[in-house]
């Protein structure tokens, strides 16, 4: 009974704008990674060329390139990493002070509502900035197993071992980059989450905005036509 009449202290225009973020969340991170056949998307044919990268490895001597590409990207993931945990202290901080937060709101958008209302309101943001730290935290894990296997594929390409374990580093890269891209969709979504602060209606338009802006840079941008030009030679085989 208690939580019932705390949701209707939500509308149904609330209730509908946040179904909307986190379906449109969910719905473009799976096109995403499972886009339709004859139309990649740019994680998709990203993920050919990671694998097209260890062959090329296999290859080049010494590897200097590859040690240092592999340490910017976790470089990367350690710095959006910790950007999320400080966003996640801020959040946490402000909902000890949602009293003030009201305050302010009301002056900017003429609207009160109770505290519990804030105190909701900012979680949803700090729920998609916790995804995005855990997914930013693992996808740096597996950036260093990446680091790892490509330092155990031998300098001689006439090794049978050599293009199996750079298939394997291929992999794990791969894997990495997916949770980097998770983390940073969820990133996306927190800060459209942001604009329920100023009402329903503005949630909605976010919501809407974030996932036309990353179906546009996976399926309508100007780098995926590029990438198309020339496709990738693996096909998906980095074994021989």
């Amino acid at each position: 009974m208690i939580w019932t009449a705390r949701l209707a202290q939500f509308s149904l225009f609330d209730l509908a704008a946040v179904t909307l973020l986190i379906a449109s969340w969910l719905w473009i991170g799976w096109r995403i990674e499972n886009p339709p056949a004859g139309r990649p998307s740019v994680s998709w044919l990203m993920a050919d060329f990671r694998r097209d990268w260890m062959k090329r490895m296999v290859e080049r001597d010494p590897r200097i390139f590859d040690a240092q590409l592999a340490g910017n990207l976790r470089q990367a993931t350690a710095f959006f990493a910790s950007a999320a945990m400080i966003a996640i202290g801020g959040g946490l901080a402000l909902i000890g002070n949602t009293e003030q937060l009201a305050g302010v709101a009301e002056d900017l958008i003429q609207d009160s509502a109770p505290a519990f209302v804030w105190e909701v309101k900012i979680l949803v943001v700090l729920l998609f900035l916790s995804n995005a730290f855990l997914k930013f935290v693992w996808s740096h894990r597996l950036f260093g197993y990446c680091a790892v296997l490509m330092a155990a594929v031998p300098n001689d390409r006439a090794d049978p071992l050599a293009y199996p374990r750079a298939a394997q580093a291929a992999e794990i890269s791969i894997t990495a980059a997916r949770s980097f891209n998770r983390g940073m969709r969820a990133t996306y979504f927190a800060l459209a989450a942001v604009a329920w602060l100023a009402g329903a209606l503005p949630l909605a338009g976010a919501a809407v905005i974030t996932f036309a802006v990353l179906y546009r840079r996976e399926f309508a941008s100007h780098s995926r036509t590029i990438l198309m030009r020339i496709p990738p030679e693996s096909d998906g085989d980095t074994v021989s």
